[in-house]
């Protein structure tokens, strides 16, 4: 039973945070997304944003050499055995491959000097300006929405590890829901506040059934639900009390309940003061009951404190004697399911 339950487990969100909703048979998709361009561009994949980046240049250098060769043409300028008192509109341009580098040379202001505008054709000055200005704001626009994709907080959420598997168990005298949080990098994350969603099916007073409901679930450490800053592993709880939203989870019905725990870290970056978030997502079969986390902080010979990750996913059935004797029976099934 709890092998094909396995099998068809449904996730909203990845282990690793990612969206598992497909969105479909939207009207105008092409549309919207151009509307909001801007969020278009800097979503999209590095090779997609690499091939836009250097086409940017090429097809503007490109397209207004094609305008000043058709300039030139229509001052007679490539013609054959042209008059001594002739000026072209640019110098020394005869070909399309001369108006491309004279293109390339004036968007880039390299300025060889060997080709340039006359000052006898007002319609290649226009156009020169125009060049300047309109392939000016392009590379604005394209080149900030690649630094702002560098500078997007969501690599940074990257390095923030959950633990594979939460963990049921006594703290305190009190029922509890734990999962493990730690910062794999030496610069501080600030303000941190770990937050859960409970995702469950659900059947209102009027019969109306929803496929999704969402019930807040409030994480603590110790006895606030804000740590000031992660620079240690820490572990934040939820206590499983009548006014929780998974209040009625005992040993016995865990496995064969239905719901999806998401976990979401909101915190502030030291060193850029930019918020990040990272979040992962719990379902009954990664929930272990009558377990606890092994320690992962050691202290050295030398006064420093080392944390182990070798430890960091790694539980330990609980030692409350208490606890234990009501659920012998749950944890030699989930000794089992853990093989």
């Amino acid at each position: 039973m709890v092998t094909n339950k396995t099998e068809v487990q449904r996730r909203i969100v990845s282990k690793d945070g990612h969206n598992n909703v497909r969105i479909d048979n939207v009207e105008g998709m092409v549309k919207l997304y151009l509307h909001d361009i801007w969020t278009t561009v800097v979503d999209m994949k590095w090779r997609y944003k690499l091939t836009l980046f250097a086409s940017t240049f090429v097809m503007t250098w490109f397209i207004f050499g094609v305008i000043f060769y058709f300039i030139g043409m229509g001052n007679g300028d490539l013609e054959s055995g042209l008059s001594s008192n002739h000026t072209p509109c640019v110098m020394n341009v005869e070909t399309l491959t001369g108006a491309f580098l004279f293109s390339l040379e004036s968007q880039t202001t390299i300025g060889y000097g060997f080709r340039y505008i006359s000052e006898e054709c007002p319609l290649a000055i226009f156009t020169l300006v125009a060049q300047l200005v309109i392939t000016g704001l392009a590379e604005i626009f394209v080149t900030g929405a690649f630094l702002a994709k560098l500078a997007r907080p969501k690599k940074r959420a990257e390095t923030i590890k959950f633990s594979q598997s939460a963990v049921i168990c006594r703290h305190q005298g009190q029922l509890v829901l734990m999962v493990r949080v730690a910062n794999m990098r030496k610069s501080l994350l600030i303000q941190c506040q770990l937050s859960g969603k409970l995702l469950h099916s659900n059947v209102t007073e009027e019969g109306e059934k929803t496929q999704v409901h969402q019930s807040s679930v409030d994480f603590y450490m110790d006895s606030s639900g804000e740590c000031p800053f992660l620079i240690l592993p820490l572990t934040f709880y939820h206590v499983l009390d009548d006014r929780s939203p998974l209040a009625g989870l005992n040993a016995e019905n865990l496995l064969t309940r239905d719901f999806e725990l998401l976990v979401t870290l909101n915190a502030t970056m030291e060193s850029t003061a930019a918020t990040c978030q990272s979040r992962t997502s719990y379902v009954p079969q990664e929930i272990l009951w009558g377990y606890e986390f092994k320690p992962v902080l050691f202290s050295t010979t030398g006064g420093r404190y080392v944390a182990d990750f070798n430890f960091f996913d790694k539980v330990q059935v609980s030692n409350d004697a208490a606890f234990l004797s009501n659920n012998t029976e749950k944890l030699k099934l989930e000794e089992e399911y853990k093989k």
